[in-house]
């Protein structure tokens, strides 16, 4: 097959327009063609009046045309080359596996896509989740949103698809991925009940309520093959022992006291299990301070945002609710920018520790929530962060982070009054630094 990049067609063209451009593009008679596939349709919408679709395109020619000199003709050419492999190539396949099986460490979406692929290679993983299944845990996150009770081990963090299953289900990033390992994770979700559109739309997104009957059918597969997934399962240490070359893994301990013996642990734990990552630390596995964001959420109605972005095409139903990046250089070098924009979507609550305020964005697929969210947070640098005081250039402990984390979690909780309600105020109010007295 031939991937055609970067055709572009005006928002409104007509259903039938592909075939003639790709004709038009590869200087082919109909005849020459014999399907044209949608790898991805974005949109570009820099000029409001003039908003183009954006298509990469996968061609089949007929048989008994030349594609080795169909491609000659087009040498130079950057947006016209050969369709890459995309499908996934497991590492191994293993018949009657009886060693030691893998354990995976969370449910989250690193850890189910890990334990799927440990399944489908035949490795029998077995799963530890401390919080629960995922329609019980949703039962205790309306729990907190609707009645301020928090259950620590099962919330917006914890329990079976991670924090991910509470938000906008976005399913792309700017990361570069020339092996198309992303195309197995829509590939997974589509199997799993996701809508074929986010195989090809540019920034595919699922929803909170979709994602949820997803993953209780992707838990289903693994199980099929003879995973194994343990809910409210703690990991509480890591057993390692020493040999001639370092240190090995030998199995973990958990919460219960039972002991797992495995040679391979999947640590997966997301970003909310503090108790664990101190456990590790603890236990002399190598973690780095690293830099991260800090910030808060800030609310406006879609339609200002789909007026902005879109003018007179706001509402078409191929651009669907319109997001936006900001980003900003300041004077003292730092960075603020926007982060997991939700169109169309609820500001919620997502703390997983007593007595502090954490919030997240969520939107369902439909994204017709009247307000759109996103995070404008700031960069810091460990240093920003060390808790030891010392300017001196040494290593930061890398669980510093945490405790600063912890500090401004507590204190929103304080100045929100306590219950897991957010302190909040009116934009032209947080800009003067001043008390909001009512919200519009």
């Amino acid at each position: 097959m031939i991937r055609i990049t970067e055709l572009r067609l005006p928002l409104s063209h007509a259903e039938g327009a592909l075939r003639p451009a790709v004709l038009a593009r590869l200087k082919l008679a109909d005849a020459e063609l014999a399907d044209v596939h949608v790898f991805r349709r974005g949109y570009d919408a820099r000029k409001r009046s003039d908003i183009q679709l954006v298509y990469t395109l996968d061609c089949t020619l007929a048989d008994g045309v030349d594609e080795v000199a169909v491609l000659a003709r087009f040498a130079g050419d950057h947006q016209v080359r050969p369709t890459p492999d995309t499908g996934y190539h497991f590492l191994a396949q293993v018949g009657q596996y009886t060693g030691p099986r893998p354990v995976v460490v969370g449910f989250g979406p690193c850890g189910l896509f890990a334990a799927l692929i440990l399944a489908q290679m035949g490795l029998r993983p077995i799963v530890l989740e401390r919080g629960k299944a995922v329609r019980e845990r949703t039962q205790d996150t309306w729990g907190l949103w609707r009645e301020q009770k928090l259950h620590p081990e099962s919330n917006v963090q914890f329990g079976e698809g991670g924090a991910g299953t509470f938000s906008d289900g976005k399913l792309w990033s700017q990361i570069t991925d020339p092996r198309h390992l992303t195309r197995k994770v829509l590939t997974e979700f589509v199997k799993a009940g996701a809508p074929d559109e986010i195989l090809y739309v540019s920034k595919p997104h699922i929803g909170t309520f979709r994602l949820v009957s997803m993953i209780i059918k992707m838990r289903a597969d693994i199980e099929a093959l003879g995973g194994e997934i343990r809910f409210q399962q703690k990991m509480t240490d890591l057993l390692l022992e020493d040999g001639a070359d370092g240190k090995h893994v030998r199995g973990v301990q958990l919460e219960s006291g039972e002991q797992i013996d495995t040679t391979h642990v999947v640590i997966a734990l997301g970003h909310s299990a503090r108790d664990t990552f101190q456990m590790l630390h603890a236990r002399g596995v190598h973690m780095e301070a690293k830099p991260f964001s800090i910030g808060y959420r800030i609310e406006h109605p879609q339609s200002l945002i789909d007026a902005a972005r879109f003018g007179a095409s706001a509402g078409n139903p191929i651009l669907g609710a319109a997001d936006y990046k900001l980003v900003h250089h300041a004077k003292n070098g730092r960075a603020v920018y926007s982060f997991c924009m939700c169109p169309g979507g609820t500001v919620v609550a997502a703390t997983s520790e007593e007595h502090r305020v954490v919030t997240n964005g969520m939107s369902q697929y439909s994204r017709n929530e009247r307000n759109a969210n996103a995070g404008i947070v700031v960069g810091l640098t460990p240093e920003d962060y060390r808790q030891d005081g010392k300017r001196d250039g040494s290593p930061v402990n890398p669980l510093d982070g945490m405790a600063f984390q912890r500090q401004w979690e507590s204190r929103a909780y304080e100045l929100g009054g306590g219950g897991y309600l957010a302190p909040g105020a009116l934009v032209g109010d947080f800009i003067k630094r001043q008390v909001s007295q009512a919200f519009g």
